[in-house]
């Protein structure tokens, strides 16, 4: 069975940091690449960064590029997306998503497993 479980999410004030987490297992995840999702109350669902199967390759969205950091670890099957210099509009429920291939972008029907998700809120 395929598990995804993000963690690390919680309240912080603008320009703060938070560093969010991806533990996976049930799959082989060396094969695909990993990405992150955020969505916000009454907007679609956006895709903000993914890092490749070996870490070779990343992506962000113009939204959060030059602030955010994604990252994996192989041998421990984790995930991970640094947040910095956090803002106001950044404050959603993030999500960590399994590519289908090698695809690693925003597209989510491009993606085929999904962890549960984490708040994150910003606000002094």
């Amino acid at each position: 069975e395929v598990q995804l479980q993000a963690s690390g999410g919680g309240l912080v004030q603008p320009g703060g940091s938070l560093r969010l987490s991806c533990a996976t297992s049930g799959f082989i995840f060396d094969d695909y690449a990993i990405a992150w999702f955020r969505q916000a109350p009454g907007k679609e669902r956006e895709g903000v960064a993914c890092v490749g199967s070996s870490g070779e390759r990343t992506y962000y969205s113009d939204t959060v590029k030059g602030r955010f950091t994604v990252s994996r670890d192989n041998p421990k099957n984790t995930a991970a997306l640094q947040m910095d210099s956090l803002k106001p509009e950044d404050a959603a429920i993030y999500y960590c998503a399994v590519a289908r291939s090698s695809y690693c972008g925003p597209d989510s029907a491009n993606y085929r497993y999904w962890g549960q998700g984490t708040q994150v809120t910003v606000s002094s």
